[in-house]
C-alpha cells in the first residue's frame, strides 16, 4: 500500500511501514519499481545457455555532497570519469558538474547504458563511494537484456515469456520455472522535474536477484545433435525435425532438438514438437505390440508366420514395404525387418477382447504423458473400443502405429523404460536450481512406472531390438565399436493433413528411435523428421542421423573409453597407417621413432617392425586402381578421386576394403565403396 501525504510518503509493505520525509514539500515523488536480475539458465557443466545482461544509466545530485567533500575530491572524481568515460576530458567533466551544482540541478546525466562491470568501477570512484546518499550517485535505472550466447541453439527449449495481461505467454525453461528465474523487484522513488520522472537515492527495498537453473543439457551433445538433424534436413527435406537424447538410467535430458523450415532449405527452432506435436509413430509401436502380446501368453518370438506381403481388414489392405513378402519367417524376425505381419498376430490374438490389448499399453505407460517438468506437453490419442473411432481393423492398425498419435518424447520415454530394464523415468530438463554458487533445490530422478513388464519380456525385445540393426532395417547403422539397438518408423500422415502438402498428397514421418550401447545403455535417443521430400524411410532418413549421433557422442564421452592411466602402458612401436611418405615421415621424426627408408615413392605402405617403421613402395600408376587398404580415408579419397573415379565410404577409421581391384583399369566416374573400421 502506498500513501502520499503532503510533506510524507508512507509505504506499507509485509504489514510493515516505511516513512519517508520528502525535503521539499512543491516535489512531488512517487514509487517505482527497480527491476532484478533475471536468473540464468546454465547446462550441465555451468556454461551458460542464457544470461542477462544488464545496462545502467549513470546520474548524479551534485547537491547531495557535502560542501567539503566536494571541494576535497572532485578533481580527482572528474579524473576517474574521464578515463571510463574519455568523450569529455577531466576539465569538461569538473566544469559541467560545477555548474549544475551551482544551478541546483539534481539530476545530472554522467553516461547511459554501462554494463554491470563498468557500473562498479563508477561506485568506486572519489565522492561517489561515500554511498549513493552522501556520494550522489544514481545508478539504480537499469535495462537488462536477455542473451543467448549459443544463438539458435536450444532456443525453442529455454523459449521466453511474454507478459501481456490476459494474452501471456510462458513458453520453455523460461517460461516454466520463471518463478525461481524472475527475482523480486525493488522499490524506490522518483521525482518528478519538469515533465518527466526522475529516480532519486531514496530507495524503499532492494531488488532480490532471481536464482539460477542448471539444466541437464550437454551442449557438447547438443550441438552434435542440431548439427547432424539440420543437415539431414536440408539434404533429405522435411517439414521439421526433432532429435532427443535421454540418459537411461536417470531421465535427464541431455539434448533436445526442434527445427522447423521456414524457408527453403533454412531451419530454425519456432516449435518445441518432441513434447508438444503428436503424431502417428508407424513401425516403432510394434515394440509395444509384441511385448503386450508376450505379457499375455499370445505369442513367442521363435513362432512362425508367414509374410505374404499383404493383409486385408474387411475392405482395408496394410502391405510391407517389399510387396510380394518375406514368406514364412519368426516373428522375431518379422520384427527386424518391420513386417506388417504383426497386425495379423495382434488381431488375432486380441480380437475377442480387444480391451485388453488396450490395458496393456497403459501398463507400459505410453497412454499417458511422459511428466516432463516442462510448459505444453500434449497427452497421446488413440482409439478404444466402444467409440466411434474403433472399427472392425483397428486393432491390426494401431499394432503397426495408426489410430494411435503420441509426441516424440513420449516414445522415446517408453523406449527408454525398455532399455532400463523396465523402469519408466520421468523425463526431466533441471537438475538444480543456485544461489551464489548454493543450491536452493534439488530435482533427483523420478521413477514414474517400478516396472512396465516382467524381466522376461524385457530381455526378449532387447535381444530384438539389437537384431533389428544386426539383422534388419537398420543394418546399415551399425557402429564399428558399440552395439545399437532400435527400431525404425515409416508412418503415412494423414491425407487430409493439409499441413505437409496438397490435400490428398503423401507424406511421412521417418524415425529411428533406440539406445546405446545396446550391452550396457547409457544414452536413448529418437529422431523423426516429419515429410522428407527426397527419401522416405526411417533407417535411411532418421537412422542415419541416430547413428552419426552416437558415433560422434560415443568418441567424445569419457564413459566409453578407460583412461590410459589406469592402464599397464608400455611403449612400443606404433601402428602406421598407408599414405603420403612425407606425411608419415615428418610424424615419426618429430616422436623420434626409427624407420626404413627403403621407398622413395611419394605414396608407401608401412610395417611396423619391432623398433622401427619400415617404408616400402606402394605402386600408383596413372589409369589403374591403386591399393588403398590400410589408407586413412582423406589419403584413400584423394588418391582415387586423382584417377577419376567416384567414391562412397561406410565407417569409420582406416580402410579395410575396397569394392573395385588393386591393378585392374579405372574407368572415368566409376564408383568404388570403401569399407572403413
Amino acid at each position: 500500500m502506498i500513501i502520499v501525504l503532503t510533506k510524507t510518503v508512507i509505504i506499507i509493505m509485509d504489514g510493515r511501514e516505511r516513512v519517508f520525509t520528502l525535503a521539499n514539500s512543491n516535489l512531488e515523488q512517487r514509487p517505482a519499481p527497480i527491476p532484478a536480475r533475471r536468473g540464468e539458465i546454465l547446462d550441465n557443466k555451468l556454461s551458460p545457455l542464457v544470461t542477462s545482461v544488464s545496462f545502467y544509466d549513470i546520474y548524479m545530485d551534485p547537491i547531495a555532497v557535502k560542501e567539503d567533500l566536494w571541494q576535497e575530491e572532485i578533481g580527482d572524481l572528474c579524473i576517474g570519469l574521464a578515463q571510463l568515460f574519455p568523450e569529455k576530458s577531466a576539465r569538461e567533466y569538473e566544469e559541467y558538474l560545477r555548474e549544475a551544482r551551482k544551478k541546483g540541478r539534481r539530476y545530472v546525466l554522467i553516461h547511459k547504458r554501462v554494463t554491470h562491470e563498468t557500473r562498479e568501477k563508477v561506485r568506486n570512484l572519489p565522492i561517489y563511494n561515500k554511498g549513493r546518499y552522501k556520494g550522489g550517485l544514481i545508478d539504480s535505472g537499469v535495462i537488462t537484456v536477455r542473451k543467448r550466447p549459443n544463438e539458435e541453439l536450444l532456443a525453442r527449449t529455454i523459449g521466453y515469456i511474454k507478459d501481456n495481461g490476459k494474452d501471456s505467454l510462458y513458453v520453455g525453461i523460461e517460461g516454466t520455472y520463471n518463478n525461481y528465474l524472475a527475482g523480486q523487484e525493488g522499490i524506490r522513488l522518483e521525482q518528478r522535474i519538469g515533465n518527466s520522472w526522475k529516480p532519486t537515492s531514496n530507495i524503499v527495498r532492494e531488488a532480490i536477484n532471481g536464482y539460477d537453473l542448471v539444466t541437464s543439457i550437454d551442449k557438447d551433445i547438443q550441438e552434435v545433435a542440431h548439427t547432424e538433424l539440420e543437415n539431414q534436413l536440408k539434404t533429405k527435406g522435411g517439414k521439421y525435425g526433432c532429435a532427443v537424447v535421454m540418459e537411461v538410467k536417470t531421465g535427464f535430458i541431455k539434448a533436445m532438438v526442434n527445427l522447423q523450415e521456414v524457408e527453403e532449405g533454412v531451419y530454425k527452432e519456432l516449435y518445441n514438437h518432441a513434447l508438444g506435436t503428436r503424431e502417428v509413430p508407424g513401425s516403432t509401436m510394434k515394440l509395444a505390440a509384441l511385448m503386450a502380446a508376450l505379457e499375455d501368453g499370445k505369442v513367442k518370438l521363435t513362432d512362425t508366420v508367414n509374410a505374404v506381403g499383404h493383409y486385408k481388414f474387411y475392405d482395408q489392405t496394410l502391405t510391407d514395404s517389399r510387396s510380394w513378402g518375406y514368406g514364412k519367417i519368426t516373428l522375431k524376425h518379422a520384427f527386424e525387418v518391420s513386417s506388417n505381419v504383426i497386425s495379423k498376430v495382434i488381431y488375432n490374438a486380441y480380437k475377442e477382447d480387444p480391451q485388453k490389448y488396450i490395458d496393456r499399453l497403459q501398463q507400459f505407460g505410453i497412454t499417458e504423458k511422459s511428466g516432463i517438468n516442462l510448459n505444453g506437453e500434449v497427452e497421446p490419442l488413440y482409439s478404444m473400443p466402444g467409440t466411434k473411432e474403433w472399427w472392425g481393423g483397428s486393432l491390426g492398425w494401431m499394432a503397426i502405429g495408426y489410430e494411435f498419435r503420441l509426441t516424440p518424447l513420449e516414445l522415446l520415454s517408453f523406449y527408454n523404460a525398455v532399455a532400463n530394464n523396465g523402469k519408466y523415468m520421468q523425463p526431466q530438463l533441471v537438475t538444480h536450481v543456485i544461489n551464489n554458487g548454493g543450491i536452493v533445490k534439488e530435482f533427483k530422478p523420478i521413477v514414474k512406472i517400478d516396472k512396465i513388464a516382467s524381466q522376461t519380456t524385457i530381455n526378449t525385445m532387447k535381444d530384438a531390438l539389437e537384431g533389428v540393426v544386426e539383422y534388419g532395417t537398420g543394418s546399415n547403422l551399425k557402429s564399428a565399436f558399440f552395439n545399437i539397438a532400435g527400431k525404425t518408423g515409416t508412418a503415412q500422415i494423414a491425407n487430409n493433413n493439409e499441413g505437409y502438402g496438397e490435400k490428398g498428397a503423401r507424406k511421412y514421418l521417418a524415425s529411428f528411435v533406440g539406445y546405446f550401447p545396446a550391452d550396457d545403455p547409457i544414452y536413448s535417443c529418437i529422431i523423426s523428421i516429419a515429410a522428407p521430400t527426397n527419401d522416405i524411410y526411417g533407417a535411411s532418413v532418421s537412422g542415419t542421423v541416430f547413428s552419426a549421433i552416437a558415433n560422434k557422442v560415443y568418441a567424445s564421452s569419457y564413459k566409453y573409453h578407460e583412461a590410459i592411466n589406469e592402464q599397464s602402458f608400455r611403449a612400443s612401436t606404433p601402428f602406421v597407417q598407408n599414405g603420403s611418405r612425407y606425411d608419415i615421415n615428418t610424424v615419426l621424426n618429430h616422436f623420434r621413432i626409427k624407420k626404413d627408408l627403403q621407398s622413395k615413392e611419394e605414396w608407401i605402405q608401412t610395417v611396423s617392425q619391432e623398433n622401427k617403421i619400415l617404408f616400402a613402395d606402394l605402386n600408383v600408376t596413372k589409369g589403374i586402381v591403386p591399393n588403398v587398404v590400410g589408407m586413412g580415408i582423406t589419403d584413400a579419397i584423394y588418391l582415387l578421386e586423382k584417377q577419376g573415379l567416384v567414391v562412397k565410404t561406410t565407417g569409420y577409421g582406416r580402410v579395410i576394403n575396397q569394392s573395385l581391384v588393386a591393378g585392374q583399369e579405372t574407368v572415368p566416374g566409376e564408383l568404388i565403396h570403401l569399407l572403413l573400421k
